[in-house]
């Protein structure tokens, strides 16, 4: 699997149920303090109730998108980092050398998509590495084999574009800035989002 780089996620929003699986598991494989999370669930909901003479009606809406670091093409995290801690690696995956890191925090800066994240206790960011010691035993990342739904896929980023639909639409930036590993099938609510839509769990995911 490795040697096809370079690679893209694929998250379906339209199936995932927000059980987080993807999460713990991603945790759990790569030990992970705690409020450290190189995938993270967002929880989207909109829509409101109102009055209709005697009865309510309501047109509410929610669905969950899980996101990681993309590894994307243009990797801006890397082209910030001032000690190139933050590099592009083998098959085009965005490592960090957590030896070379200063903490500066300019790659959480100006990631769109919030990937790199700072681990308190080391002093050091640190950032999904798409578990590449798994995809070195030809397996695949450990979110993706968690997932309970198959709500995510992982492989060589022509076929996911082949496959899959474009990263675009709430909560997710322009996919045209940093030219991201990721393609999205979107919730059919997806589209009532960009203006009808919030992130549910900003605290959690580190979005205001």
């Amino acid at each position: 699997m490795r040697a096809r780089g370079p690679y893209a996620f694929h998250a379906n929003s339209a199936a995932c149920t927000g059980c987080k699986a993807c999460q713990a598991a991603c945790k759990d494989h790569n030990g992970l303090p705690v409020g450290v999370l190189w995938r993270r669930v967002y929880e989207v909901s909109g829509g409101g109730w109102w009055r209709d003479g005697a009865a309510w009606r309501q047109d509410v809406f929610a669905y969950s998108l899980s996101v990681s670091c993309n590894h994307c093409e243009h990797p801006i995290c890397a082209e910030v980092c001032p000690t190139g801690a933050c590099h592009e690696g083998p098959g085009g995956l965005v490592l960090m050398d957590s030896d070379r890191c200063m903490g500066c925090h300019y790659c959480s800066w100006a990631c769109p998509y919030g990937a790199p994240q700072f681990d308190g206790a080391r002093g050091v960011m640190t950032k999904c590495t798409a578990c590449i010691d798994r995809l070195d035993a030809g397996l695949p990342p450990s979110c993706v084999a968690a997932c309970p739904m198959r709500a995510l896929d992982f492989g060589p980023r022509e076929d996911m574009e082949a496959r899959y639909g474009e990263a675009s639409g709430y909560p997710l930036p322009d996919p045209s800035t940093t030219l991201p590993g990721l393609r999205v099938t979107g919730h059919p609510q997806a589209g009532r989002a960009r203006s009808q839509g919030r992130v549910a769990n900003g605290e959690e995911v580190g979005r205001p």
